[in-house]
């Protein structure tokens, strides 16, 4: 089998339309869904003889792919119930802000993180320095993901994806070009695409990349030729930020701060659903938003120009209501998942593990 090149994500290969807010593997291993678990719940199926499958066995026969390999591999795939029931109830739709934070912000994924940026120092700092990209986002998406490398999923990727991709209809053509693009990576990577594992839907490795983002964004970070997020530490390090870096992570932005809000505020001013249109500091101010200064000793916070663009956004906590504005840098990191709670997370996350971090 041919092996990933460095050059690939140069070539135009984009995820155009991915999704990444379905991708929940940290809460489902945290919620039970494993596939372990659920293994009664599978049904044999025959995908590999569908009007779909045929079709997909003859693209990827077009390009040069083994379709008795393909179609040996599809014929394998089982239709998994678990997970056609998670993908109708992700949990950043049932979960308050305040729910989701101490999923994520706890001291156990703090001192794990701790841990794993201590002893991978250098290649997060080589990291930096390449794309631009703090070390605490890469080490908190990690960490979300898969709690740094712990719980990187269990399902066959290629039951997830056949289910999704034939049994799925709303994202159905989304879940089926994720599966072609299975079984382009193993004839470039070598990932073996009968037995590779991850999320519920399909992602896969420490920074959980599904298939067409991993042949896009992933990166040969230690130089051994081949691209490996399932093994390889500094691979995965070194493909979160070049994904942050084509997003266009804006280095030296801060992502959010906290906002003094007026009691005449302007009522549309916040949403509990996240848009960065152009809204920008001066107008939130005047319509009753203002960012907590830095100067005053907040945590979440920033002093910047009257010009930068924000979003607003309001959040059910633990404590109540919060308010926040958000910079270009949280919009990014909701192109990893679309999810604004995600978003929140990962920030808050790389707060915590920056703060208590020795120098």
């Amino acid at each position: 089998m041919g092996i990933l090149s460095k050059g690939l994500a140069s070539k135009g290969l984009t995820s155009k339309g991915f999704t990444r807010s379905l991708l929940l593997a940290p809460l489902l291993v945290l919620g039970g869904l494993s596939a372990p678990a659920m293994a009664e719940d599978a049904k044999a199926s025959n995908y590999a003889n569908s009007a779909a499958g045929k079709a997909l066995i003859r693209e990827l026969a077009d390009e040069g792919l083994d379709a008795e390999r393909v179609r040996d591999v599809l014929a394998t795939a089982e239709r998994q119930e678990p997970i056609l029931e998670a993908i109708a109830r992700p949990a950043e739709r049932v979960l308050t802000w305040g729910d989701y934070r101490k999923i994520f912000i706890r001291d156990t994924r703090i001192e794990q993180g701790l841990t794993f940026w201590q002893e991978n120092r250098a290649l997060l700092q080589r990291a930096e320095d390449k794309f631009g990209v703090p070390a605490e986002i890469i080490v908190a998406i990690i960490g979300v993901e898969t709690s740094y490398g712990r719980n990187k999923g269990n399902w066959r990727v290629v039951d997830a994806l056949a289910t999704l991709g034939f049994d799925y209809p709303p994202r159905a053509d989304f879940f089926r070009r994720e599966l072609a693009h299975l079984f382009r990576l193993e004839q470039e990577a070598g990932i073996d695409a009968a037995t590779v594992r991850g999320s519920y839907a399909g992602a896969m490795g420490m920074p959980q990349f599904i298939s067409s983002s991993y042949r896009a964004y992933a990166v040969d970070f230690d130089g051994d030729g081949k691209i490996d997020l399932i093994d390889s530490v500094a691979d995965a390090i070194g493909s979160v930020a070049n994904y942050f870096k084509a997003h266009r992570w804006q280095t030296g932005l801060p992502v959010a701060a906290r906002a003094r809000v007026t009691e005449d505020r302007d009522a549309t001013l916040f949403g509990t659903e996240y848009r960065l249109g152009e809204l920008t500091l001066e107008h939130a101010n005047q319509r009753g938003a203002t960012a907590l200064s830095c100067a005053d000793g907040h945590r979440y916070c920033f002093d910047l120009p009257g010009d930068t663009r924000v979003a607003a956004l309001e959040l059910e906590g633990e404590q109540g209501q919060e308010f926040w504005l958000t910079t270009h840098n949280f919009y990014v990191i909701t192109r990893y998942n679309h999810s604004h709670l995600y978003a929140m997370a990962v920030m808050q996350l790389s707060r915590e593990l920056a703060d208590r971090m020795p120098d």
